[in-house]
């Protein structure tokens, strides 16, 4: 019942549209100023590796850690890379409304890879904005580009289904 009230309800997508936007802008402008500001992830990295979290004695996300140690910091230019401009697109997908469930996966990634790495911050408040517009699919995008975007790629799959010999119900 909530979840056809979220998917399909016009006044719930005006509300989400609200979310959307504000949730992108700051997604947006974090993005930006990492692009234009020289950022660097390699100190974030090292400092979630030196100051993992902790329950007592014991590393909370053990895996994460090895991940960052073994593959993240010694490809800290690239994760600088990835974060600047994936901040910056979730934020432009968002305010757009174009491919909003992508883009709030991806943000929900994001946010949650901030978390395992100790960094509390926003992070809760967007990831529950987050989890509403990635489950309200195509409504969180309705009053944005997804309202064109996703029928001409619906058309461009059964196109190319159609073309391959497959029947497209």
């Amino acid at each position: 019942m909530f979840g056809k009230l979220l998917r399909e309800n016009s006044i719930v997508a005006g509300i989400l549209t609200l979310f959307r936007i504000y949730l992108g802008w700051a997604w947006m402008t974090a993005g930006w100023g990492k692009i234009t500001g020289g950022f660097n992830a390699g100190g974030f990295l090292q400092g979630a590796v030196a100051n993992p979290v902790m329950k007592g004695e014991a590393l909370v996300y053990p895996g994460w850690v090895s991940f960052l140690e073994s593959f993240a910091i010694p490809n800290a230019g690239l994760f600088s890379f990835l974060v600047a401009w994936g901040e910056f697109l979730v934020g432009l997908g968002l305010i757009l409304g174009c491919l909003t469930t992508a883009a709030a996966f991806f943000a929900l990634v994001m946010n949650f890879s901030f978390l395992f790495s100790g960094t509390i911050s926003t992070n809760p408040m967007n990831i529950l904005m987050g989890v509403f517009i990635a489950a309200a699919g195509y409504n969180a995008g309705k009053f944005g580009l997804d309202r064109y975007v996703l029928p001409f790629l619906r058309k461009l799959v059964n196109k190319g289904k159609t073309e391959k010999g497959h029947s497209v119900a």
